[in-house]
């Protein structure tokens, strides 16, 4: 028997979105098109993440201090990455704001993207279109590089982006 309650990467991402939203109202398929996932798969999420505790039972409000407890403690064991070949793509991890600006390396970290504007080490992104939706939400591209940082950072690293996740997430609450 399937359990169709397996949290997914693509879970995060669509919380992660809700997140950046802060108050602002928000349909299933607003986030469909901002993120490139159908209609289907946003509603299957948001079940998941019902069922997981991640989201109220109304399905719109986002358990944040859940949320950011997987991300520091398992979501570089459930979603782990290792930086792969010099790639195009698009700026993560300590390669991008907000990190870029604390830790100083000649090593930039990217996700694969044929438009992205920076070469470097690839990172396979949560969900396959992270690198086309962060291009236009700032926010969103924050947090999902700060969430990189955890997934393959060193110590130091991965305790910063905690530090500023929790700023940029903590007034959703």
């Amino acid at each position: 028997m399937k359990n169709n309650n397996t949290i997914k990467p693509q879970d995060i991402l669509i919380l992660l979105k809700i997140c950046t939203l802060g108050e602002q109202d928000w349909f299933q398929h607003d986030l469909s098109e901002a993120l490139g996932i159908s209609q289907s798969e946003i509603s299957e999420c948001l079940s998941r993440s019902k069922y997981s505790g991640l989201i109220d039972a109304n399905r719109k409000k986002v358990n944040v201090l859940s949320l950011l407890e997987f991300i520091q403690y398992g979501i570089k064991y459930v979603f782990p990455q290792q930086p792969g070949a010099i790639v195009r793509g698009v700026a993560t991890a300590h390669s991008a704001p907000p990190l870029d600006q604390e830790i100083i390396s000649d090593q930039n970290y990217v996700w694969p993207y044929a438009r992205g504007n920076m070469r470097g080490q690839a990172i396979q992104p949560l969900y396959r279109t992270i690198p086309k939706a962060v291009l236009n939400d700032k926010k969103l591209h924050e947090v999902l590089a700060l969430v990189d940082a955890i997934r393959v950072g060193k110590v130091r690293e991965q305790h910063l982006a905690i530090s500023l996740l929790k700023e940029r997430l903590q007034y959703a609450e």
